[in-house]
């Protein structure tokens, strides 16, 4: 018999869908009636949201993968090592999403929450879509009360609760189950990947980029860890959840998407799906504030450049929609210097108006782009100049006090030296 589990999907406490995952690795997505037919209903994804063209045609389709699930809900897993690790304690294949959605579901990016359901508790016509015709195949899908949360991404970061200086790796029996801070742990791969995030974050932010509370935490700060095989460095970096409202009874769940989700796309197709201009049409498009979100764009886009940051992927770009309802892009995360880990790295993630290398990167690019975009020239044009301004008027003196490596200190000043002259900042030795 092939037997099944189902997934109940809710949205700010309302039903959105209904996931069922076969012993076959079958899986299979529907939404409900009545989120469809709700013009008042929380958007779940641009894709769903009453704006989008199609939206109906959208919400009545079922959805059939095998393994991998949709990619709306295979973006809210995490990558790598982390994956590796919850797998491992889950005892199950890293490629069962539905094993692992299931076992992340309270804890996921943004506001969606994935909960097990008994047999008796899946309504009959929703039986009928998701293809189960035996009552007798349902199982109830038993999770386990470790420590679980999942955050999108390749480096190992944990979900923590921030008080008195500490951060705790919360456990699921706990009351309150979300985290409020992400941890990243030193790297394995490469060195002082803290120390090169927290500078690279606060230069990006001391020029307008919009950026959560960061700070560096002392390993000895950090409690509830799984056992890990960590480098022996000082420091983590932690960066404040901008999908959690904490007070100090309650978290708020804000739902947000990154861009993967946005465009249909796995994780493995990051690099690879669209470009920026395709990234900027959309939140021009439907931001609620269109003009301060592109400015933001662009601005992020030049401060990739100067920073040398090449990973500045689909997923590293996300919508926040902090009433349930309005698109807005998302504070940066996951800025840092890449180019000191990858040997001769010129390259940024995507297409820029069709060059990605930094070194060939110039003003004109920019006007490209935002031809492309149909962003007025001058809206972006002041905005870049803004932030050249301030770069060459302060960066060097605050690189001089920033907790970073010697070395990679030294690498961004040789990049800042050989980019092009619209984009030069050039030192004083």
């Amino acid at each position: 018999m092939n037997t099944v589990a189902v997934l109940k999907l809710t949205l700010h406490h309302g039903i959105v869908g209904y996931l069922a995952g076969f012993q076959s690795g079958k899986n299979i997505l529907v939404f409900t009636d009545s989120f469809r037919s709700d013009q008042q209903r929380p958007t779940l994804s641009l894709l769903t949201s009453p704006l989008y063209p199609q939206v109906d045609r959208i919400l009545e389709k079922t959805y059939v993968t095998h393994q991998r699930l949709h990619p709306l809900l295979s973006n809210l897993l995490p990558e790598g090592a982390l994956r590796e690790l919850i797998a491992q304690s889950l005892k199950v294949h890293i490629d069962n999403e539905f094993q692992l959605l299931a076992a992340l579901g309270h804890d996921l990016p943004g506001a969606l929450i994935a909960t097990p359901l008994d047999p008796e508790e899946i309504p009959d016509e929703i039986k009928f879509k998701l293809q189960i015709s035996n009552p007798d195949q349902i199982l109830k899908q038993e999770i386990r009360t470790d420590n679980k949360f999942s955050l999108a991404g390749v480096q190992m970061k944990f979900s923590m609760k921030a008080k008195d200086g500490r951060f705790t790796l919360v456990q699921a029996t706990e009351s309150s189950l979300h985290g409020d801070w992400i941890v990243k742990t030193p790297s394995s791969r490469h060195a002082f990947v803290p120390l090169n995030e927290y500078p690279m974050m606060s230069l990006a932010k001391m020029v307008g980029i919009d950026v959560s509370e960061i700070r560096l935490v002392d390993m000895a700060l950090l409690q509830n860890l799984p056992p890990l095989n960590l480098p022996q460095e000082q420091y983590a970096f932690a960066i404040k959840r901008f999908d959690r409202q904490s007070t100090a009874d309650t978290t708020e769940l804000i739902h947000i998407e990154d861009f993967a989700q946005i465009f249909g796309a796995y994780p493995q197709q990051k690099y690879s799906t669209t470009n920026y201009e395709q990234i900027g049409k959309i939140i021009y498009q439907f931001s609620y504030n269109k003009i301060l979100d592109i400015q933001q764009v662009a601005s992020h886009l030049l401060v990739n450049i100067l920073l040398a940051n090449g990973d500045a992927h689909l997923k590293n770009w996300s919508m926040i929609y902090q009433d349930k309802r309005t698109p807005r892009l998302s504070p940066a995360y996951d800025i840092l210097m890449t180019s000191v880990y990858i040997e001769n790295e010129l390259h940024f993630a995507l297409n820029l108006a069709k060059n990605k290398d930094w070194y060939l990167a110039e003003m004109k690019h920019f006007e490209q782009w935002a031809e492309k975009v149909g962003v007025p020239w001058r809206v972006i044009e002041k905005q870049l100049h803004a932030i050249m301004d301030k770069a060459r008027s302060v960066w060097q003196v605050l690189l001089l006090d920033l907790p970073m490596f010697s070395v990679h200190k030294e690498k961004l000043r040789e990049h800042w030296k050989k980019l092009h002259p619209d984009f030069q900042i050039l030192t004083d030795d």
